[in-house]
C-alpha cells in the first residue's frame, strides 16, 4: 500500500482550523474531556460495593461520584447496577428481558438506526446481514492489506527518533485510518474523515458538534454508497451495500448508520484497548519480555489486557418484565446499567483481579459482552490489538518507558485509556 501523506500531515490538516471555526482544534477538544476524568477509578468503589452485594439500587453518579452516560440514558427511571460477573452475564444473556431500545434516545440520536439499539428479531436479522463483512477470512485480508502498512506508516515515521508518545502519535490515529481504508475512502479525504471521526466519538462533551459531525458523515458517505451498488470495489461499503440474506438487502441508511456507529465503537475502543495492553505490558518489564521472547504469549496479553482494563466499563439495558438477578427482584421498566468493567473484576471468578498478569489461567471475560449483543467487531479488535503489540516488538528494540516521563496512567469511568504513553527505545 502506498500513501502520499505523511501521519504529520494528514494529522495537521485534520486539526487545521475551519473557516468561523478558529481556535478549535477537535484533538484538543477530545484530550480536555478524557482529562476530565483522570482523577477516577471506578474499581476501588465497585471492589466494597460488589463485597456487600451483586446488584445495587441507584445511579453510577451516586456510586462514583462522577456524571454518567447511563445515568442520563435511564432519565426518571430507576435504575439498578449489576457488578458481579454472573450478574452481568444473565443480564446480558437474556435479550427478551433486558432490551437494548434504550439506546435509540441517546447513542441512535446522532448516528441513526443501529444494531446498537435493535432487539429480536430484527437485531438477528440486521446482524447476519452485517456479519458477512467481519469474518475471520476478511479480518485476515484486512490485517495484511490495510492493518499491517498502515502500522508501519505510522511507526515509520517516528522510529529513527527514539522516543515517541503511543497514544498521540500510534494507538488514538491507526484505527480511524484502518477504517477509512476499509471504507475505501480516497487518502485525500482522510484529514476531514478523522476531524469527524473526532467529534463524533467526543459527543458526549460537545453534542452539538457530535451531531453536525453525524450529518457531515451522512452527505459525505451517501454518494459513496451509491457509488458502490453501481461499482462494487474491495471494501467494507461494497460488502454492506451488496450484503444480502433471504432477499433483503441493506438500506443506505442502515449502512451511514453503521459506519458512523464503527467509528466509536471501532476506533475508540480499539485505541484504548490497545494503550491498556502497552501501559499493563511496559509497567511490568518481566511480561513484556516474556512476550518478546516467546510470541504465543501475545494473545494471552491480549485476553489479559480486555479483562484487567476493558475499553468500555459498562452496557445499558431496560427490564422488559419483571426479573431476579442473583438473587435481587428487578421491576418492568427499570434502567439496568450491567459494569463490564466491575465483572471483568469480580475476585470470585479471578484472583487478585487488579494485578495484570499474561500468565493466569485462561478464563473467557466479557470486555466484548456477551449473548446476542457479542461485539461484532470481536476479531477486528483482537487482530489489531495484537497486531500493533508485534509490530511495537519487532521494529522498537528495547521499548521501555520514558524514565523522564510519569508514569501513565489509566483513568475515565464509562471509556478508560491512559492521556499519554511516552515510551523510549534503542536507536
Amino acid at each position: 500500500m502506498k500513501f502520499e501523506m505523511t501521519p504529520g500531515e494528514i494529522l495537521a490538516a485534520a486539526r487545521a482550523p475551519e473557516p468561523g471555526d478558529e481556535g478549535y482544534d477537535p484533538f484538543d477538544a477530545f484530550d480536555q474531556a478524557q482529562g476530565a476524568e483522570h482523577s477516577i477509578n471506578p474499581y476501588e468503589v465497585y471492589n466494597e460495593l460488589l463485597a456487600q452485594c451483586p446488584v445495587h439500587r441507584g445511579s453510577v453518579s451516586e456510586m462514583l461520584g462522577a456524571v454518567s452516560v447511563s445515568d442520563l440514558m435511564a432519565g426518571d427511571r430507576q435504575i439498578v447496577n449489576v457488578l458481579s460477573y454472573d450478574g452481568v452475564e444473565a443480564v446480558l444473556r437474556d435479550g427478551a428481558t433486558f432490551s437494548s431500545a434504550g439506546y435509540a434516545e441517546s447513542m441512535g440520536l446522532v448516528m441513526g438506526h443501529t444494531i446498537l439499539e435493535m432487539d429480536e428479531p430484527e437485531h438477528g436479522q440486521y446482524r447476519k446481514l452485517i456479519q458477512q463483512a467481519f469474518t475471520r477470512r476478511e479480518m485476515e485480508r484486512w490485517e495484511h492489506d490495510i492493518v499491517n502498512p498502515v502500522l508501519d506508516h505510522y511507526i515509520n515515521a517516528f522510529i529513527d527518533r527514539g522516543r515517541a508518545d503511543l497514544v498521540h502519535e500510534l494507538m488514538f490515529v491507526f484505527p480511524v485510518h484502518v477504517i477509512a481504508i476499509a471504507l475505501g475512502l480516497p487518502e485525500a479525504d482522510l484529514p476531514a474523515f478523522y476531524r469527524r471521526a473526532v467529534e463524533i466519538t467526543n459527543m458526549a462533551s460537545q453534542i452539538e458538534r457530535g451531531f453536525a459531525a453525524s450529518q457531515w458523515l451522512y452527505d459525505f458517505l451517501e454518494p459513496v454508497v451509491e457509488g458502490r451498488r453501481a461499482d462494487p470495489q474491495e471494501d467494507l461499503i461494497s460488502i454492506l451495500a451488496h450484503a444480502e440474506l433471504d432477499g433483503q438487502r441493506l438500506t443506505n441508511d442502515e449502512i451511514i448508520a453503521f459506519c458512523r456507529l464503527l467509528l466509536p465503537a471501532g476506533a475508540e475502543t480499539t485505541y484504548r484497548a490497545a494503550s491498556n495492553m502497552m501501559v499493563g505490558l511496559l509497567s511490568d518489564p518481566a511480561q513484556l519480555e516474556a512476550v518478546r521472547a516467546d510470541r504465543s504469549l501475545v494473545s494471552a496479553a491480549v485476553e489479559e489486557a480486555l479483562r484487567w482494563e476493558a475499553p468500555l466499563t459498562g452496557i445499558s439495558r431496560t427490564a422488559t418484565a419483571d426479573a431476579v438477578v442473583e438473587g435481587i427482584e428487578i421491576q418492568a421498566g427499570t434502567a439496568v446499567n450491567t459494569s463490564l468493567g466491575s465483572a471483568n473484576h469480580d475476585p470470585s471468578r479471578w484472583d487478585d483481579p487488579e494485578r495484570f498478569d499474561i500468565f493466569r489461567q485462561p478464563k473467557s471475560h466479557i470486555a466484548f459482552a456477551t449473548g446476542p449483543h457479542l461485539c461484532l467487531g470481536i476479531h477486528l479488535a483482537r487482530m489489531e490489538m495484537r497486531a500493533v503489540l508485534e509490530h511495537l516488538l519487532d521494529r522498537l528494540p528495547g521499548l521501555r518507558l520514558d524514565p523522564d516521563s510519569e508514569a501513565p496512567e489509566i483513568a475515565g469511568l464509562a471509556f478508560r485509556a491512559p492521556a499519554t504513553l511516552p515510551v523510549i527505545w534503542d536507536v
